[in-house]
């Protein structure tokens, strides 16, 4: 199994679970839905989402994954990213992915 992570917000994680598919805001405004692995996953939260609430942290099978993944050069590293819906039966885990304190977050 190869895992990719997302970061969304639990009201979409809970909508998605509604209509049995996963769009992320960025699949409309980019094309594509952002993941990371699992050495960027921190630096892209606290990046993206500090002292933000109400985060989870997706974990995707990659090879469950129905829309095609292409891994693209931002910031000087390879992301993966979904280009199209994501279908749920390729998430096999869920956790919250609250800050700290201090605002910023830290995979356990």
């Amino acid at each position: 199994m190869n895992t990719i992570l997302h970061i969304t917000k639990r009201q979409q994680w809970e909508q998605a679970k509604n209509i049995g598919i996963y769009r992320a805001e960025s699949l409309e405004t980019e094309g594509f839905i952002h993941c990371s692995n699992a050495t960027q996953i921190t630096k892209v939260a606290n990046r993206f989402f500090q002292n933000q609430t109400e985060v989870i942290l997706l974990f995707i099978d990659s090879d469950k994954v129905k829309s095609e993944i292409r891994y693209e050069m931002a910031d000087g590293e390879l992301f993966p990213h979904i280009y199209g819906e994501l279908n749920l039966d390729s998430v096999y885990q869920v956790i919250d992915f609250e800050p700290g304190e201090d605002g910023l977050f830290e995979l356990q």
